[in-house]
């Protein structure tokens, strides 16, 4: 599969934080999903990360210096700026948010930036002492940026480097590498469509401390609703008892058992244009629930179920027109045959299979396997990280609406 992010060209500016070091780790995720990177740094931001550390991760060349740099004229701060499908400026200082904010150009990193295009996404990342975050000028510099378009990711609150404790840390590069995607790794093809994703393993309580589930981590889920967000779309996201981090940018909704997740599908499936049902939904719960913990005893404990509400057969028979319903079929044997049966039987545009019995497939992988059928065929994606079949999935689905 196409890496998500195959040939875009990044700008990552590099200032002088001590969050500086969390850099790497961004440049080397954005390069492994198929990035161009150049990453432009501040003079005080060498002193606390070298420049050769970014080139062997890239395999770009390192920019510092206006001038030093200008007898590639290739990559002159204007062609970089220019060029660039992304800008990011992680850390940034409160000094770099003030050159920016007020147009100083006298480094590289600065003169870069009066050279961005306007249409060009540009996210900030502050990262600073707390106080001087909190300072007025820090403030209305940030209001300046976002009047202007630019994105401000918010800074984590905790322990600084200097010893205080408050906003102003730098959010970590899995964060700054989620914002990124949302804005330059797949090209717009469900803007303005809403979008509802349900994820992760409802818990079906025996009493306070017991209760039936299953072992999905959410994953799959959070991989379609990322790609969504990537495509353009207004995401809700119900999530049933995951501990994945939160999705930047979309509307998370938390809920515990099959009728909470029947409850809040009901609510919000209506007004999306898309609904994709990946949540492994328990298919009984328990006639009653105690009260207080069941104690052990030499008797044996007899537990009677009764079937859950079969939510993706209730949105089938109240599809409205235009909506897009996708299911996921999960099984261990005679996948392909019970997957058409479901399709048909709960009035389904689309439903993706994956059997639990194949390896680096299932419940709590990183790795996914599916087949696409529809009405009109069936598609196979051979195994690959998550997110990429989510991409694929998705691609197939905005194509169709």
């Amino acid at each position: 599969m196409t890496p998500l992010l195959k040939d875009k060209r990044i700008i990552l500016g590099v200032t002088g934080s001590i969050s500086a070091f969390k850099s790497a780790s961004i440049a080397s995720k954005l390069t492994q999903m198929g990035a161009c990177v150049d990453v432009i740094m501040t003079q005080n931001a060498t002193k606390l990360i070298g420049p050769a550390t970014f080139e062997g991760i890239t395999h770009r060349k390192c920019y510092l210096d206006t001038f030093a740099d200008t007898d590639d004229l290739a990559s002159s701060h204007v062609t970089l700026g220019s060029k660039a499908d992304l800008v990011i400026v992680a850390p940034c200082s409160a000094n770099m948010l003030a050159k920016i904010a007020h147009g100083i150009a006298d480094d590289k990193l600065s003169t870069t930036m009066l050279a961005v295009r306007k249409h060009t996404p540009v996210l900030i990342a502050p990262a600073m002492n707390c106080f001087m975050y909190e300072n007025d000028a820090t403030q209305d510099n940030l209001k300046i940026l976002q009047s202007r378009g630019m994105h401000i990711i918010e800074p984590d609150t905790g322990n600084l480097a200097c010893g205080y404790a408050g906003k102003g840390r730098m959010p970590e590069p899995e964060t700054i590498v989620e914002y990124a995607l949302q804005f330059a790794a797949l090209d717009k093809k469900l803007a303005g469509k809403r979008v509802l994703v349900t994820a992760g393993a409802t818990r079906e309580h025996l009493d306070p401390v017991r209760y039936i589930s299953n072992p999905s981590t959410g994953k799959m889920g959070f991989a379609c609703a990322k790609t969504a967000k990537m495509l353009g779309a207004e995401v809700t996201l119900i999530e049933a008892n995951t501990s994945l981090p939160p999705i930047p940018n979309i509307h998370a909704i938390h809920v515990t058992s099959a009728q909470d997740m029947a409850d809040a599908v009901f609510e919000h499936a209506p007004n999306a244009d898309i609904v994709i049902m990946t949540a492994a939904v328990s298919d009984f719960t328990p006639c009653t629930q105690e009260a207080h913990k069941i104690h052990k005893t030499d008797a044996d404990l007899t537990v009677q179920l009764k079937p859950t509400t079969d939510i993706l057969k209730t949105l089938g028979q109240h599809k409205r027109p235009g909506q897009f319903l996708c299911g996921f079929c999960m099984e261990t044997q005679d996948l392909i045959e019970r997957a058409e049966q479901k399709l048909a039987a709960k009035n389904l545009d689309m439903i993706a299979a994956n059997s639990l019995s194949e390896p680096g497939c299932g419940f709590a992988c990183d790795t996914n396997s599916i087949t696409i059928l529809t009405k009109d065929g069936r598609t196979t994606l051979e195994i690959a990280d998550k997110l990429e079949i989510a991409a694929a999935l998705l691609q197939n689905i905005a194509d169709r609406v």
